[in-house]
């Protein structure tokens, strides 16, 4: 990383976006997360990486309000994420995509998208049913930011084609722009590369420098492509068997001897 980008990273964790303490859950007697700590800056992108069963996932369904933790807490711009109702999680500003790409296969993309722009709306189940006047404004509005999301992510071609119709790298962008139409301030992205060719996972890279800077994001990255990790993080945070090992940016974790060992072994 650069050192205009070592100094932007310092400010922006000044004043942290996501802020994680000490959280701790357990699946019986197996360890998810053990006490697990970090903060991510605004405007930053965070790549959280580690081998497999190393609680990245676990750690985005705790913060998607998916599970609940045992102990600790999460504070999002400045407020209890535990204390906000799981309904809510999208409205006040978190958007996500999955590693098993979900959506809703024989709804068109435009039709997907508009989905995620839902939880900004004030249409409620009793006004849709009774077709109130605002509830037509609401659509139109909701159908203009979809169609937007829908030209930024280069899907206009298959804006009216049935997502169950489209290549997997395709279902990967709309699923980004259903998430990007909660209009999120962090946005959780759970392995993006997975399934992707090389060429595939460069524009991804470019997509995602692009669209931090467009939206003014903040970005939390679960991946395993470790390329891709190290050429668009700010900052890099390795779990292993629940615990964080390293913090820092992607230089400074690469050398790290406790990243080393998880991931090439003790001998290494």
């Amino acid at each position: 990383m650069s050192g205009g980008r070592e100094t932007q990273a310092a400010a922006s964790l000044a004043s942290p976006l996501l802020r994680i303490r000490d959280l701790s859950l357990r699946f019986g007697g197996i360890v998810a997360l053990d006490a697990v700590s970090f903060t991510v800056g605004r405007g930053l992108i965070c790549g959280l990486i580690g081998p497999n069963g190393a609680g990245k996932t676990t750690l985005f369904n705790c913060l998607s309000r998916l599970y609940r933790p045992q102990s600790g807490g999460i504070a999002f711009d400045g407020r209890d994420l535990l204390a906000v109702p799981v309904h809510a999680i999208a409205a006040l500003g978190i958007g996500r995509t999955f590693q098993n790409v979900a959506l809703f296969a024989s709804m068109t993309v435009r039709e997907n998208v508009m989905v995620g722009g839902h939880c900004r709306s004030r249409g409620e189940f009793f006004a849709n049913i009774v077709r109130l006047p605002f509830v037509a404004a609401e659509d139109k509005r909701l159908a203009e930011r979809a169609d937007a999301l829908i030209d930024v992510l280069e899907l206009s071609a298959v804006a009216d084609a049935p997502v169950a119709a489209l290549t997997f790298a395709l279902r990967k962008r709309v699923e980004l722009a259903r998430a990007l139409a909660t209009a999120p301030k962090l946005l959780l992205l759970d392995e993006p590369a997975g399934g992707l060719n090389h060429e595939e996972v460069d524009r991804l890279r470019a997509l995602i420098l692009s669209i931090r800077q467009r939206f003014d994001l903040t970005i939390l990255l679960v991946e395993h492509h470790m390329q891709l990790v190290t050429r668009v993080s700010d900052q890099v945070v390795v779990l292993n068997f629940g615990r964080k090992i390293a913090d820092g940016t992607p230089a400074q974790v690469q050398s790290h001897p406790d990243v080393i060992s998880a991931y090439l072994g003790a001998a290494a």
